[in-house]
């Protein structure tokens, strides 16, 4: 077992974005790993700024979100020696939740299936809207989210949102209407671009002003390139367990 004494640091980006670094107690045999096998990122948890994006999505314009580097989420992948092949940006604002993949390094287009979302090219979003995570179950503000880059139309090569209930989970978020949900996939040289625009009818309790800070997750997936992930990996359970998603602070800055 690791003790660690809990304390809060401060550092800054290369970007100038500031955000905290809280060191807490793990129980390790809770997930029965050897010790030199523990990635550094799991020793940690960061609270991730989110910053406000005014005119999103922009329903108008090719382009649902366009989301500048300051809205780039760093997984810190170098701690634990990997490199990533996916940059990944959060937004948000009063209407709801903004995310922004850029997928690079492929050879062959993106292949999905709607029956095995965590099996097709794409990303998985995990959001608990009351940032509550200190229970290893999942409430009914706990979601699942998968956007495709392919696996939708009549030739499987379109783009899907498809949510998932969470396993073990205390109670079920209530699902989505997909409608309204806003996805676009855009090819680009080696990859594709994902971006998507979650309502606020979409995420149950969504309330900024109220809960500011929400619990979330990532892990975005490729059959060419592997699985990139927020923190820890494939060994820890991290679909079904929300004390081990990191905190998403919404900030406004415009």
């Amino acid at each position: 077992m690791l003790h660690l004494r809990a304390a809060d640091v401060k550092r800054k980006t290369a970007t100038g974005c500031e955000f905290s670094i809280q060191l807490e107690t793990r129980n390790l045999p809770l997930y029965n790993i050897p010790m030199s096998l523990i990635p550094h990122r799991f020793l940690v948890r960061i609270a991730y700024p989110c910053r406000y994006a005014k005119n999103i999505p922009r329903e108008e314009d090719e382009s649902l979100l366009d989301l500048a580097e300051a809205y780039r989420i760093d997984n810190y992948a170098a701690m634990d020696g990997q490199t990533n092949f996916a940059d990944v940006r959060l937004a948000w604002n009063e209407s709801g939740l903004g995310l922004q993949v850029q997928v690079k390094g492929k050879e062959a287009p993106p292949v999905g299936n709607p029956d095995r979302p965590r099996g097709s090219d794409g990303v998985t979003l995990w959001l608990d809207t009351r940032g509550d995570r200190t229970f290893h179950r999942a409430s009914r503000y706990c979601h699942q989210f998968h956007f495709l880059a392919a696996g939708g139309g009549s030739e499987k090569d379109e783009p899907l949102f498809v949510q998932s209930k969470i396993n073990r989970a205390l109670q079920d978020a209530p699902f989505a209407d997909g409608d309204d949900v806003l996805l676009h996939v855009e090819a680009t040289k080696g990859g594709y671009l994902l971006e998507a625009f979650l309502p606020a009818t979409a995420l149950s309790g969504f309330d900024p002003a109220e809960h500011p800070q929400l619990g979330f997750y990532y892990t975005v997936r490729d059959l060419e390139r592997g699985e990139q992930t927020l923190s820890v990996g494939a060994d820890f359970p991290f679909a079904d367990d929300p004390s081990l998603w990191a905190t998403l602070q919404m900030v406004r800055t415009q």
